[in-house]
């Protein structure tokens, strides 16, 4: 059996039959109320979504049921190739597997390179140490053309 419940004007709270008062304004609008406080708030004036007990105020601080109706997630765009005008896909791959062939054999002809002076210099990496410091020359602050220039104050 279902029972039919109404909804308080105040409060939003389900109101089950036998309980709850009805109020006819002047104006022949009629609402419906959970219980007495509720009416007299009602007739007071005040605002229920500044009162924390209610489902307007719940609303409103995004308290309770996560909205179902929010952002939905795109789909996807799914990558797939299209032939240029003057070359086919079959082209294209081919052109790409060229390019991967000639870079694995560029690499291939770097690593002997290095491997090759490596060998030539007997392990060393270059000149020693000493001897490229002895090339630098020393660096020399930056006042040291002479007194260090004086900012102008207004006295």
């Amino acid at each position: 059996m279902v029972v039919k419940t109404d909804l308080c004007h105040f409060s939003e709270y389900k109101i089950y039959p036998g309980h709850g008062q009805k109020f006819v304004g002047k104006d022949a609008k009629i609402t419906f109320f959970l219980n007495q406080k509720v009416e007299r708030l009602f007739h007071q004036k005040i605002k229920a979504a500044k009162l924390t007990w209610t489902q307007a105020w719940r609303r409103m601080n995004r308290k309770g049921k996560v909205e179902v109706g929010g952002r939905r997630k795109g789909k996807k765009a799914m990558k797939f190739q299209k032939a240029i005008v003057g070359l086919s896909l079959d082209d294209m791959r081919k052109k790409k597997a060229v390019r991967t062939e000639l870079r694995s054999a560029a690499k291939e002809q770097a690593v002997s390179e290095a491997r090759k002076r490596v060998n030539n210099n007997g392990g060393k990496k270059g000149p020693s140490g000493a001897s490229k410091k002895a090339e630098k020359a020393p660096k020399q602050p930056k006042n040291a053309g002479g007194a260090m220039k004086q900012k102008n104050f207004r006295k």
